[in-house]
């Protein structure tokens, strides 16, 4: 029989502490055990994995299956008793999968986590700043990324650079489409109004003033 945690008393007349403790109780015994401790699911991201990240591989329960790898040049990894796996062009999930199909030969009903802890991704993925960026560059995609994120980590413009007259070039719908930034108005007068969110692929072109 299921203890009456309300036996002879109300919601109101516990104090707020103990009806805090007692939602928490009641969420966790609803929980299996066995989910309790699991890691918890990783995050909807649609973000694909590429050449050069470095990836988390955890197996639950299976500690010595569990490490930490590179995706080699070549868009492959190998784990314990799992090799030449393709991890480039795929999400966190969808190779957590394959591995799991995988270990079945050899481990009962495997859970396999998969975390992106380093990340480069694909090139179509990375944002490009070219042209009087102090240091021109690729950057690897980041949720939520916006133009002062990638002049930041390019060092800021040249003293040659053509800041408003900066270009930002997005593939839409197949077709390359162009926005004008104010680069300068946003790093050197702080307009915040300046400042837009990016998108995996798109490149900045930072032009020469006119002399």
């Amino acid at each position: 029989m299921k203890p009456n945690f309300l036996s002879g008393r109300s919601w109101a007349s516990l104090p707020l502490g103990a009806v805090a403790t007692l939602l928490v109780s009641l969420c966790f015994a609803t929980i299996p055990a066995a989910a309790q401790g699991a890691a918890p699911p990783s995050d909807v991201s649609k973000y694909i994995i590429g050449p050069g990240d470095a990836l988390q591989i955890s197996v639950w329960h299976n500690p010595e299956l569990s490490t930490s790898v590179p995706v080699r040049p070549d868009g492959r990894i190998s784990t314990p008793l799992v090799t030449d796996v393709v991890a480039a062009g795929r999400t966190s999930e969808e190779l957590g999968h394959d591995i799991e199909a995988r270990l079945k030969k050899y481990v009962s009903d495997p859970l396999v986590t998969v975390i992106v802890s380093s990340f480069v991704g694909t090139y179509s993925q990375q944002v490009r700043i070219v042209g009087e960026a102090t240091s021109a560059k690729s950057l690897a995609y980041i949720a939520h990324m916006t133009v002062l994120d990638a002049m930041i980590a390019a060092g800021g413009l040249t003293p040659y650079a053509s800041g408003n007259r900066a270009k930002l070039v997005r593939k839409t719908g197949g077709k390359e489409v162009s926005t004008t930034l104010r680069l300068n108005d946003l790093l050197k007068d702080g307009d915040m109004a300046a400042n837009m969110e990016l998108q995996p692929g798109d490149i900045i072109i930072i032009p020469q003033s006119f002399f």
